[in-house]
């Protein structure tokens, strides 16, 4: 554990990688005591983007490995460090006379801009668990004889305040505007309950309320916070080469159209461009879904934010970053966000009116009871109440504790089943707005497929040498990360192959790899390796690959071969299918997969042809969705991709993959399917159908209570013993009606 933790990049690190990487840089001093950095180069550079790069990178080391102040900036074999004091000087190994040279400027300190949202949920947060505590010891404490009356009283009164503190902050400015929301009615709530002596049922409610406010504002900052993660994803700076041959760093923000930016094995592409020269292969899927790499040569467009796999590449950019397609699909989500109707529970529509009647029936009650039929205003008589016990009285029972827990005790144990089976509502309006749906939009790659090639095949020719090839292909591919390598590595494992030792490795670029055996030469690669050679009347005669299958060929001593490689239908995706239409929701499949590899997906699903979107952009996903929701449907969009995110922002309630989701799927999904079972999203169907219908016995009980009291109430005759038995009656059938869910198998 301590060497894993050893091996870690740490924020020295990353600066002096920073430093090494840039040949504009030759020192870097960082002044603790007195906060000031300042930056040695030689000769002429462009200052204002060289100031931007190293504020970008500081910043973010600030961010990931906390302040610069408490930061030990060490030697490596590369950069020299020094210190003096408070301050750090980092040089590159250079000449004696270099340091004469150089001219210093100054770079402003990094400042982390606290997000306000952080601020507002991690308060509420700590004001709903004061409020909880203190709550939870008045209610203990109430059941103890020798503790005095008032002293569980006092602890309730704090866990109300505490409570309600923001409730009424938001309250106070509604009421200066004359309007009223579900906090007053909530504070009214509370009040009144506190009134009759029933603190701990105010607690109770001021204290969900609390934690749901909570819980809402920490899901909106993670939602902003993970959009915004996708601008840190695509790379700040990239190598621009001009017009002389020179390289240098820049800004990616700073580099224009025509320009020519050098892309290498494992970089990601900063900006959308054209390959101008050499051949590789990238990985799309972030864009489009696309789980096999995509061949890329000269004059083919290549897309910001994708990886490139094998080769250098010369590229000239297309797009300002600011027209990028990662750029799109943050607007895109942004957009969809808005378009999108915020959802309203039942109590919140009807609440402002709700409180209003209730504040006033109570008021022209006591009038009624005092002025009209001569009932004494306070003091109470042996043969009748008083006109403020019987407003009391009033106003306790059709004060709607019962019916505003109503909803939230039965979304929280929903909530909390699907939390322990994994599945993840983010908020009780998905919980709600999923039972709903009648069509289902469903991304191909990773969430009706695996995602993942496998080696379906090994073909050797001759025959009988699949186990010597596959030990050589693993070695060659052991240092890799796409997804051939992975799926090679994979195979190689489930055989028990041992790999061999591999020797002069090297990266054959737009092609593939090649390495010494004691055997000899081996390589590894693209068909192209193999159909200008001694072996191309072997290619010729492999068999044709059918549709959504890919190959990598393998060459070695006496030997050759190929891997064909395929990503995998979901095993229970069929049976989940089947089981939605028998429901009544329709599945359909939007990908930006080729039509055939799609088609033939669908025909292993048993999916008609018409239900099938294929090689759609981001853009594409969202209308379609939208469409579909102007038709009167209810969507559910279930992906796992940074392609899914807009989609899944326009759909009615959306769903991700958790196993294998990007984090910009994952925080714009109200509902996570947290094992990556796509069986799990029945189940979360079937739950908040279920949540439904309970909530709905839950209004008829809430409602029920209310009303049959609210006529004894009026009566005047209603003790207020009676009244509160039951209001507080009716409020712990609903809640045990709601902890149904938690041992509920669905």
């Amino acid at each position: 554990m301590k060497k894993e933790e050893d091996d870690q990049p740490t924020g020295a690190d990353k600066i002096r990688k920073f430093m090494a990487e840039d040949p504009q840089i030759e020192a870097l001093e960082i002044s603790r005591d007195n906060r000031r950095i300042r930056v040695a180069t030689i000769g002429q550079v462009d200052e204002e983007d060289l100031k931007e790069r190293i504020e970008n990178v500081l910043k973010q080391v600030q961010k990931d490995y906390g302040k610069l102040d408490s930061l030990t900036l060490d030697s490596d074999g590369e950069i020299h460090a020094r210190e003096s004091g408070e301050t750090t000087v980092l040089e590159k190994t250079t000449c004696e006379t270099a340091p004469k040279l150089w001219q210093w400027r100054k770079v402003p300190w990094p400042t982390i801009e606290q997000d306000p949202e952080e601020d507002e949920w991690q308060e509420m947060a700590i004001f709903a668990a004061v409020c909880g505590i203190f709550g939870l010891i008045g209610f203990g404490l109430s059941f103890q004889e020798n503790i005095p009356s008032f002293v569980p009283i006092i602890l309730y009164i704090i866990a109300m305040v505490a409570g309600g503190w923001d409730a009424a902050q938001d309250t106070w400015k509604l009421v200066r505007q004359g309007k009223l929301d579900i906090h007053f009615l909530m504070l009214s709530v509370a009040i009144g309950a506190s009134i009759v002596g029933a603190w701990g049922e105010g607690a109770l409610l001021l204290f969900l309320f609390s934690l749901a406010g909570a819980m809402e504002h920490f899901a909106l900052y993670r939602t902003r916070r993970e959009i915004d993660s996708l601008f840190k994803a695509a790379p700040k700076e990239a190598t621009v080469i001009g017009d002389d041959g020179r390289e240098r760093r820049l800004s990616v923000s700073r580099i224009q159209p025509g320009q020519f930016v050098l892309v290498k094995p494992g970089d990601v592409f900063p900006l959308d461009s054209e390959v101008a020269h050499g051949e590789s292969a990238a990985d799309e899927s972030t864009l489009t879904g696309e789980a096999n790499p995509i061949q890329k040569a000269k004059g083919h467009s290549v897309y910001s934010g994708t990886l490139n796999l094998w080769g250098v590449l010369k590229v000239r950019v297309l797009r300002p970053a600011s027209e990028s397609s990662m750029q799109k699909i943050i607007r895109l989500i942004r957009n969809a966000q808005e378009s999108k109707a915020p959802s309203q529970s039942f109590t919140d529509k009807f609440g402002t009116g709700y409180t209003w009647t209730a504040l006033i029936l109570t008021f022209a009650m006591f009038l009624v009871w005092w002025q009209i039929l001569d009932v004494p205003p306070f003091k109470s008589t042996p043969d009748s109440f008083s006109a403020l016990y019987r407003a009391m009285t009033l106003l306790v029972v059709i004060s709607p504790c019962a019916l505003v827990l109503s909803i939230p005790s039965a979304i929280l144990a929903a909530i909390a089943w699907g939390a322990k089976h994994g599945i993840l509502f983010r908020g009780g309006a998905a919980v709600e707005k999923l039972a709903a749906i009648d069509l289902v939009a469903l991304d191909k790659t990773g969430t009706l497929t695996t995602g993942d090639l496998r080696v379906q095949q090994i073909e050797s020719f001759p025959d009988g040498h699949q186990n010597r090839l596959l030990g050589i292909a693993a070695s060659l591919e052991a240092n890799s990360a796409h997804p051939i390598a992975k799926a090679i590595l994979a195979r190689a494992e489930e055989e028990g192959v041992v790999p061999i030792g591999i020797t002069n490795f090297q990266s054959l670029t737009g092609m593939g790899l090649r390495g010494m055996t004691p055997e000899g030469e081996v390589l590894l690669g693209r068909r192209d390796l193999l159909k200008d050679g001694p072996l191309k009347e072997l290619v010729d005669r492999a068999s044709t690959l059918g549709v959504g299958y890919s190959e990598v060929w393998i060459i070695a001593n006496n030997v050759a071969g190929r891997f064909i490689l395929k990503d995998e239908v979901r095993k229970d995706s069929a049976s989940v299918l089947e089981t939605l239409k028998k429901s009544g929701i329709r599945p359909v499949m939007l990908t930006g997969d080729r039509a055939e590899a799609a088609l033939d997906v669908a025909r292993q699903l048993s999916l008609d042809e018409a239900d099938v979107h294929a090689g759609l952009f981001p853009q594409d996903k969202v209308t379609l969705v939208q469409d579909f929701g102007k038709q009167g449907r209810k969507v559910a969009m279930v992906g796992d991709g940074v392609n899914d995110a807009p989609s899944l922002a326009a759909a009615y309630v959306s769903v991700a993959m958790g196993g294998r989701g990007s984090d910009a799927a994952l925080e714009q999904s109200e509902v996570v399917l947290m094992n990556d079972r796509i069986e799990g999203f029945y189940d979360a169907i079937r739950l908040s159908r279920k949540a439904r219908r309970i909530i709905r016995q839950n209004l008829i009980i809430s409602l029920g209570t209310v009303i049959l009291m609210l006529i004894l109430a009026l009566g005047g005759n209603l003790p207020l013993t009676l009244g509160v038995f039951a209001h507080e009656g009716s409020t712990v059938i609903v809640c045990l009606n709601s902890l149904r869910l938690l041992l509920s198998k669905i």
